[in-house]
This record gives structure tokens, sequence and C-alpha cells, in this order.
């Protein structure tokens, strides 16, 4: 009983979610056939039940006594860093539900089961980052991207939709493929799954010409390139501007804003916990995927015409950013990743709703702003939404003093200080090369002019708040840039 106890207590924040989610679903059938508690109320109650079932969560997870364990067979892990994770993907969970809410209705997704899917993969994200296993790695990452096939595909009236859905199943059934082979040749090897195992074999391993450690180095690179597929870096980004772009945009905030966090927490267990004596041969191999996706980000959103295509590309160029601090395999890369993450969060979130927020009304019927020209004369019709949509584009682009520059900052240091200056000279010159196409997005507000006035819906409370707090953080973090570093330092220790 008191084993039992012991595993409970490591996954208490996901117990309790899936019970919620028991109970939302026996709910949800049970009312969905009524005709004066059915839709939309049915959703409107799923949705507002779920958000308080993400905020007790949290409140559980603030509450646990912080301890290091290793349970459920050495499975999963929880530490300071675990800890911290499921911390934040939870609060931001929390703040993409207040986001989503109000487009939900608008856009009539009536459907109890479209909340439990987002309880679901939280979830899934929530075990994503305790994974301390290669089986446990494998099956927390397809259970979340179960959960994303069905959501890339959830608007059934949508043939786009529908594409984005099969064209995700597609290729991520590709990508497990990968993580699988990777994960036997590893096992077929060395005997081992568990990290922890791995850490102790490789521990002052020499590499000598054999084909085991030929095997071992493959291996190794199979699972990372399957887990580069999950957060969309470069080479295998191919899936990302065609599933945003299908999926509905509430969907595509989701992918944005949530499951870097946990698929990079893998990345770092791997390389810098289990291999991290092999990082002559894997780091070579996320030298040139970070450069590849810095490039492909870059150049890919200058041909972009639709808001969703041209996040899907940014959000590629940032990948670039992330794995650029990977290289080094050093405690300061960790750090400096942890800081770009949130800010990049923090980023997204802003400026999808943004996004959400600029509809726009076409006589007789309000449309969302889905392509980049409705830009045009915002700086005219809503100044306020137009200086905050710049605010993020200057943070996005790295101009000082806004915190999207000292997250880049603190990747090029560390990157400098362990010599790699080709590389950090490299990403300066391709981020210069991606101001180009936020200044122009600035420009289509401030300096075109269409031949009619635009009449643009107002900003809801809830995305006005959000927007709001968003913009506090990006531009006043430069005050206490200690309120990052002290998250950061309390996740390395």
């Amino acid at each position: 009983m008191d084993y039992l106890l012991y595993n409970l207590y490591s996954i208490a924040s996901e117990a309790y979610i899936l019970w919620v989610v028991n109970i939302l679903l026996i709910y949800g059938v049970f009312f969905s056939s009524s005709f004066t508690l059915g839709f939309p109320i049915l959703n409107k109650s799923t949705c507002w039940l779920s958000l308080q079932s993400l905020i007790f969560a949290l409140i559980l997870m603030l509450n646990q006594e912080q301890i290091n364990i290793v349970s459920w067979n050495n499975f999963l892990i929880l530490n300071d860093f675990t800890y911290s994770a499921k911390i934040i993907i939870l609060s931001f969970g929390i703040s993409w539900v207040f986001l989503s809410y109000e487009h939900s209705f608008q856009y009539k997704l009536n459907a109890f089961e479209f909340w439990i899917l987002i309880l679901l993969s939280i979830t899934a994200m929530l075990f994503v980052t305790q994974a301390y296993d290669l089986l446990s790695i494998y099956l927390t990452v397809e259970f979340q991207s179960l959960v994303f096939y069905i959501l890339a595909s959830f608007n059934r009236t949508s043939e786009f939709s529908t594409e984005a859905g099969l064209k995700y199943f597609i290729l991520g059934a590709f990508s497990s493929a990968l993580l699988l082979f990777g994960s036997s040749l590893l096992y077929g090897l060395t005997g081992l799954t568990n990290l922890n195992d791995f850490a102790n074999l490789f521990t002052g391993f020499e590499v000598i010409d054999s084909s085991t450690a030929l095997g071992i180095i493959t291996g190794i690179i199979f699972i990372i390139s399957a887990l580069f597929f999950k957060i969309s870096a470069s080479p295998f980004h191919m899936w990302a501007p065609d599933v945003y772009e299908g999926a509905n945009i509430i969907v595509t905030a989701l992918f944005s804003i949530l499951p870097k966090l946990p698929v990079v927490s893998i990345l770092l267990k791997l390389l810098f916990f289990s291999f991290h004596d092999l990082i002559d041969y894997w780091s070579i191999f996320i030298m040139i995927s970070a450069i590849l996706s810095l490039l492909v980000g870059a150049l890919g959103a200058f041909m972009q015409l639709k808001w969703k295509r041209f996040m899907a590309y940014s959000s590629i160029n940032h990948v670039g950013f992330i794995l650029l601090a990977l290289i080094t395999g050093s405690n300061e890369a960790i750090f400096s990743f942890i800081v770009y993450i949130l800010i990049y969060m923090i980023t997204i979130v802003g400026t999808f709703n943004f996004i959400m927020s600029l509809r726009i009304f076409y006589y007789p019927k309000i449309q969302q702003s889905r392509y980049l020209e409705n830009l045009t004369m915002l700086s005219v019709t809503n100044p306020l939404l137009a200086a905050s949509m710049t605010i993020f584009l200057f943070s996005m682009a790295g101009i000082p003093p806004l915190a999207g520059f000292f997250s880049k900052l603190f990747i090029l240091i560390t990157i400098i200080k362990n010599n790699i200056i080709g590389v950090s000279i490299i990403a300066v010159l391709i981020n210069c090369i991606a101001c180009f196409y936020y200044i122009r997005l600035i420009k289509k507000m401030y300096f075109d002019y269409k031949s009619y006035w635009p009449v643009l819906i107002p900003v809801t409370k809830i995305n006005s708040l959000l927007l709001g707090l968003a913009l506090i953080i990006i531009v006043f973090l430069v005050i206490d840039l200690e309120l990052v570093s002290i998250i950061a330092t309390f996740m390395l220790s």
C-alpha cells in the first residue's frame, strides 16, 4: 500500500485530471441529448469545469512537498526540473483556455469532447515531462500525439482540417517508427532502456571503430530525429505549416504554445544526462538541424500570406534558437533554454491573442482574420491593438530592451562562451534577415492604406486582459530579469 501511495504521489495532478475526464465524459453523454441543458449550454459548462480542473491540478502541484523520486518501476521521475515544468505547462494550459473560450463559442465548436481532449493532451504533456525510460518516452509521446491528431482534424466539416489531421497522422506514424527503431537499436546493443542505466553505462565511454559503437550512435540519432519531428525542427518540419493552417486557430495556438517544453525536456534528459559523453557525435547533428531551422523559418516566412502558416515558420525559426542552446551540453545551456522557452511561450500567447482579436465585419457577417493583409490600416482603426502587435513583433525579432532580445542574448552568450563562434555569427545574420518580415508587418499596420475603411469588432474582456498581461511581461521584464533567472535556477537545482 505504501509503495502504491509513493507512486501515486508523483502523478497526483495527472491522476486527478484523468479522474475528472471520466466524470466529464459521463456528464457530457448524460446531458448531450437534453433539449434544455444540451448544446451550447453543455459546451460552456464543460469548458468551465475543464478550466476548474486545471486550476485545481495546479493548486495540487503547488501544495505538494517537493521531493526527488523515481517511481513506477523507474519509468517516471519527479525532480525540481519536472516539477517546475509541470507547473509551467498547467499555467499556460489555463491561459490557453481563457484565450480560446470566446472563440470556441463564436465559431460553434459545439462538442463537449473537445475540452476532454484538451485535458487529455495536457495530461499527456505532464507525463512526457516525467518520462525516464525509453518505453515510457514512447508511450507518453504517442499518447500526446494521438490526441493531437484528433484535435488537428476536429473540424469535421472542413476538408482542410481533415487533410491536416491525416497528414499529421501519416508523418507522425513515420516519426514513431524512427523512435521505436532507435530505441530497439539501443536495447538490442546494450540490453537497457532506463535513462539512468544509460548514464551509468556511457559515463567515460570511448567510441571505437566498431559496429556496436556505430549502432549506438545511429540509435541516438534516430531517437533525436523522432523528437525533432514533434517540435517541427528542420528538416522534419514539413508537416507544420499544413497542419497549422488546416487546424482550427485555437488548436494551432495549442500546438504553438505547449508541446515544445515537454519534448525538449526529454531531449535534455537524453543528451545532457544519459549520452553526455557522446556529445562529439550528437552535437554535430543538432548543430545542422539548428542552422537549417533558423534558415527555413526565416526564409519560409517571407513567402507566407496567411497568419497560421506565418506562425508555423516563425515557430520553426524559434526552435532553431532553442536547439542552439543544446549544442554546448553545459548547465548554462539549460538555463538559457528555460529563459528562452518561457519568454517564447508568453510571446506566443500574446500573439495568438492578437490574431484571434483581429475580427473584421464584412456585412452581413463577422470574419476571423486569416491573411496578413488584414493588418493594413490597423493603426488607424485600432491604435492600441496595432501598438500591442508591434511590441510582440519587435520582441520576436529580438529588438532591445524587450524580453525577446534577452532570451536570444542568453543563447548567444552561451554558445560564444563555448567557442562556437561561427554558428553564433550565422544565427545573428539569419536573425537580421528574419527581422525584415516582422518589420514588414509593422509597415502594413502604419504605412499601407486601403481604398475602404475596415470595420473591426471590439476585443473581448478576457482577450484584452491576457493581451495586457503578456505585454506587461514582455515590456517590463527588463526591469527585473531575476524573475526568470530564479525560475531557471530552481529548475536546475
